[in-house]
């Protein structure tokens, strides 16, 4: 039975985690405010590995507000890139696998339709997706063992998400905008999770396997498009009775005030985590119905 270590239990992410690794043994996921759950605090990371000596590391934390992000960098920087660069440190120290999650926002969007591959050049658009390009070249740089998978518009049932804030906002108002010209593909966190486990497996037969991935749901929409499937899905379930579809109106992103810049063309290319663990990831429309119908 091995012993795993997994920082961000409570996010969206986390908490599936906390169910999906539990087929390899102990799980050991600290609370934020006890010791060795604090991502800001280098030496109760550290501490944190050092004490417990787990076979795996997951670092499902982060910072992830965008807009915030951009007041508050040097926040960003030490939770998505500074905590996972002493994570991946004293994972190559003791010998520990090292699972870390990245975004779709270390691409700057352009590129037209096609997807990004793990070895397009990242040049963010901003401090969030700055910080978490930073994380992966830490990981990539001080843990050979690693797994690192970049996945992109992360929901659950559970947490903070677009979804939940669209459903949200139509009940408050009848009506919102959402942009129709950002394009990538939204991902399910529980997906994601048992996913983890499939690689984990896998790179524990055969350390070659080890790598930057990847990984997201198959498809692709706007932003605009996932609002109004998840008005569709939300109306059949009776969570939105009498809002029309049409309640959800597309705007330009130039017509719509953000702090951070966001990249046009988030789509990520899934063949090399295909090709190696040989999976093919659902549609992204399958989790988003599966979720809403949970909310209700």
């Amino acid at each position: 039975m091995l012993k795993i270590l997994l920082f961000g239990k409570n996010g969206q992410l986390g908490a599936e985690l906390l169910r999906s690794l539990a087929v390899f043994g102990e799980v050991i996921a600290p609370e934020r405010g006890q010791s060795g759950g604090d991502l800001a605090n280098a030496a109760d990371i550290r501490g944190a590995v050092l004490r417990v000596m787990p076979d795996i590391v997951v670092n499902a934390a982060a910072f992830t507000d965008v807009d915030a992000a951009e007041g508050q960098p040097d926040i960003a920087r030490a939770i998505n890139a500074d905590a996972p660069a002493l994570l991946a440190r004293s994972c190559g120290e003791t010998g520990a696998w090292f699972v870390h999650y990245s975004s779709d926002y270390v691409f700057d969007g352009s590129g037209g339709t096609r997807p990004w591959t793990e070895d397009d050049p990242a040049r963010p658009l901003n401090a969030y997706g700055l910080s978490k390009l930073l994380g992966d070249q830490s990981v990539m740089q001080n843990c050979a063992r690693h797994l690192i998978f970049r996945t992109s518009w992360l929901y659950a049932a559970h947490g903070e998400n677009f979804a939940k804030k669209i459903l949200r906002r139509l009940r408050k108002d009848g009506q919102l905008t959402v942009v129709n010209d950002q394009f990538g593909v939204p991902t399910a966190a529980n997906w994601l999770a048992d996913l983890t486990v499939v690689a984990l497996a896998r790179v524990l037969a055969d350390e070659r396997l080890a790598g930057l991935y990847h990984a997201a749901a198959a498809g692709e929409t706007s932003w605009h498009g996932y609002a109004c499937f998840v008005v569709e899905q939300a109306q059949k379930t009776g969570l939105l009775a009498g809002v029309p579809i049409n309640a959800v109106r597309p705007v330009a992103s130039t017509a719509y005030e953000q702090t951070a810049r966001r990249p046009m063309n988030s789509r990520l290319d899934t063949s090399k985590l295909r090709r190696t663990f040989g999976l093919n990831p659902p549609d992204w429309q399958v989790g988003v119905a599966n979720v809403v119908e949970e909310l209700a």
